[in-house]
């Protein structure tokens, strides 16, 4: 009986050889019918008919030659369709399936087949015991090399999707700039996994301005290179999608889609920027701590593969990714545009015409990713032609930097108004720190800062200055030969004593003065302009002592000089930077009267400057200014003690000077109607334009200033 079957079935294999091609198509189309989601994808049917075929092929050679199915290869097609399905997603089960079914609809054909050929019922049954075996253990042959390759396709896919990932993470917001961050997930999205990436952000996000939402700015795209496509939307513009696009849905439920895309999809249904050719999409909201950023699209038109549920989860984790680093750099610009407006806008806007000194300063926020600092800088105008110069750092960065530096410059100035020496108004800037200290909440951190606080005063060419913790200025001094002429310039640093900085308390500052010839250059500055990553500091001062050297330049020149030579690219600290060129006064332009503690000294004062008037032309201030002498001498001698000395200061202004020595400021008072005194210094300050009092190491001046006349022609 064996052998008469092993008859039958060589013979039923050799009946149907000529028509397997056919019976390949009968069971595509059984297929078809069971498993729809197989096929939907045209560039599959010429494969698996091609791999149908030869399986068909190769059970009718196990029949016919009674061969071992061991032995018989799986065709060469079948791991190439395994693979096409792990790339597609297809669970590994329904592969599995499929192969089932069709070796179950073959051994119908060939039952079918059988019947036809004999009506020897149990040769059929036989025959048919023995078709079951053989095709089980066909099925569980091919299965197995069928699977490996769908497992080895998939464990590559794994190991590629876990790669983009760590790569993801890598190379995705390594900057704090959007658009930058934005062009490294479309290039991220690239490689070896979609065609295209395009990136929209909200305009709104972007400008913080209040635009509508469904305006969007392409903001970075990126395609395969050779890819031959390109977006429709060019990276920079704004463009809107239609309400009932894709992308429209997408941004306005928050939820990811995958599309498969045909030719009836047309750019104005998909809204516009849509790859020429693509065969499928994934629209990934870009959300950020609850919000809606923008879209990012990934498309393919070039790759085989259609994106699948798992590539849509992979874009989607990258996405999340990606759309915090855009926020995190979108939070980071708008503050730092914010403090740095704030920054610029507590700056002098321009500088004061000075008749003591000529001034020129820059900032420059830093370039790093650290945020704008607290760098300040500042030149007052003090009672007697005389000048302070400021220049400090709050240590931290962003807008409380912004905020505190702006309050500590309130403060040099309201300390400097009433004439403080260097080291006296550190001391109550180091208080106003202490007490911002005990205001502020821990979260904000520690204030701290430091400031260099120096006036020069152009009559006695004497520079005082006092430092919490700010490094030392350069100074530069010219040097001339016997005949007069300039032979060089000599820079250096002066020595002087640093006290700490500003918050600490308790510990005194101190006073350093020197003599500067006229035409000297003082250059302030903070640590940003020295710090580099490149060079020491030492380094960086010897390149600062030699450009200020080098440049005889106006200010403004030396500034440039300075910050190209020092800082070739973006600073990595914020820095500020005041230059002066000192000038002196004409001596013709100080006079100067010692006064004896006697009334009748009054009279000698008056006349003494009335004659120094008439001899600079300004007779027309003559009666004021002998009222406002007669008064502030008069109050030297009865409330003050010797020596009393007036000095007249002819600048830009003209300002009176007494002094004595005692301590013992004046104060404003409205006298009553039967007072007897109280009316000088309210007469003082209604004919001076400004009037103020200065304590000194040996008692104190009154001062008072008047404009000049229009026509006077006098200059300081």
């Amino acid at each position: 009986m064996g052998t008469d079957v092993d008859a039958f079935l060589r013979r039923l294999a050799q009946e149907l050889r000529p028509r397997a091609h056919q019976s390949a198509e009968v069971l595509l189309r059984h297929l078809r019918g069971e498993l729809p989601g197989l096929w939907k994808e045209d560039d599959l049917s010429p494969v698996a008919r091609e791999e149908t075929a030869g399986h068909v092929t190769a059970f009718l050679d196990v029949l016919e030659h009674g061969l071992d199915v061991t032995e018989v290869e799986t065709p060469a097609s079948a791991p190439e369709v395994a693979r096409r399905f792990a790339r597609r997603g297809v669970p590994v089960s329904t592969l599995l399936r499929a192969y089932r079914l069709g070796h179950v609809s073959l051994l119908q054909q060939i039952q079918r087949e059988a019947t036809r050929l004999t009506d020897d019922w149990e040769l059929i049954n036989a025959a048919g015991i023995r078709l079951i075996a053989t095709g089980f253990e066909y099925v569980d042959r091919s299965s197995e090399q069928v699977v490996v390759a769908y497992q080895e396709e998939r464990d590559r896919l794994l190991q590629r999707r876990l790669l983009l990932t760590n790569e993801a993470s890598r190379r995705i917001g390594t900057t704090l700039d959007t658009a930058r961050t934005a062009q490294e997930l479309a290039e991220v999205g690239t490689d070896d996994f979609a065609d295209l990436v395009t990136v929209d952000l909200f305009e709104s996000v972007l400008q913080d301005d209040g635009t509508p939402p469904p305006v969007l700015r392409r903001i970075a795209q990126h395609a395969v290179p050779d890819g031959g496509t390109q977006s429709a939307v060019a990276t920079g513009r704004t463009h809107t999608y239609p309400a009932d696009s894709g992308p429209a849905h997408a941004l306005a439920t928050g939820q990811p889609l995958l599309r498969h895309l045909t030719a009836a999809d047309t750019p104005d249904r998909t809204g516009g920027p849509l790859a020429p050719g693509a065969h499928s999409a994934l629209l990934l909201p870009l959300r950020a701590r609850g919000s809606t950023l923008g879209l990012a699209q990934f498309f393919r038109h070039r790759t085989e593969a259609p994106f699948d549920e798992e590539d849509l989860l992979l874009a989607q984790e990258i996405a999340s990714r990606a759309a915090v680093y855009i926020d995190n750099a979108r939070r980071y610009t708008h503050e730092r545009s914010t403090a740095l407006t704030l920054q610029r806008s507590l700056l002098p806007r321009r500088p004061v015409a000075q008749s003591a000194v000529e001034t020129a300063a820059r900032y420059l926020p830093s370039g790093s990713g650290t945020g704008v600092g607290g760098d300040w800088y500042d030149v007052i105008p003090l009672s007697g032609a005389r000048v302070a110069l400021v220049v400090g750092d709050v240590v931290g960065r962003g807008l409380h930097a912004a905020a505190t530096m702006g309050r500590l410059r309130t403060a040099v100035r309201a300390f400097a108004d009433i004439d403080l020496m260097p080291d006296e108004l550190l001391t109550h800037l180091d208080d106003v720190v202490i007490r911002l200290q005990r205001e502020e909440s821990s979260e904000e951190g520690e204030t701290s800062a430091t400031c260099l606080y120096a006036i020069y005063d152009p009559v006695s060419r004497l520079c005082s200055l006092a430092s919490a913790g700010h490094l030392v200025p350069a100074v530069v001094t010219p040097l001339a030969v016997d005949d007069g002429r300039p032979a060089g310039r000599a820079a250096d640093f002066p020595e002087m004593p640093i006290g700490p900085p500003l918050g600490l308390g308790g510990l005194p500052f101190e006073t350093a003065q020197f003599e500067l010839p006229e035409g000297s250059l003082l250059a302030l500055f903070t640590d940003g302009l020295l710090h580099s990553r490149t060079r020491d500091v030492d380094t960086a001062r010897s390149l600062l002592s030699d450009v200020l050297a080098r440049a005889p330049g106006p200010p403004e020149e030396i500034c440039d000089r300075l910050l190209a030579a020092l800082l070739p690219s973006r600073p990595a600290d914020d820095v500020a930077l005041l230059v002066a060129r000192t000038r002196a006064l004409d001596p013709g332009h100080v006079a100067t009267l010692n006064l004896p503690s006697d009334p009748a000294a009054v009279a000698g004062a008056r006349d003494f400057a009335a004659g120094r008037l008439a001899a600079w032309g300004l007779d027309e201030l003559a009666f004021t200014t002998e009222l406002m002498v007669s008064e502030l001498v008069t109050n030297a001698i009865r409330y003050g003690r010797g020596p009393i000395q007036l000095r007249l200061i002819l600048q830009s202004t003209l300002t009176c000077e007494v002094s004595d020595a005692s301590s013992t400021a004046p104060h404003l008072r409205r006298a009553r109607a039967f007072d007897e005194g109280g009316r000088g210094l309210l007469l003082v300050a209604q004919l001076a334009e400004h009037w103020g009092t200065r304590q000194t190491r040996d008692g104190k001046i009154i001062w008072a200033e008047q404009p000049l006349p229009a026509e006077s022609g006098v200059r300081g």
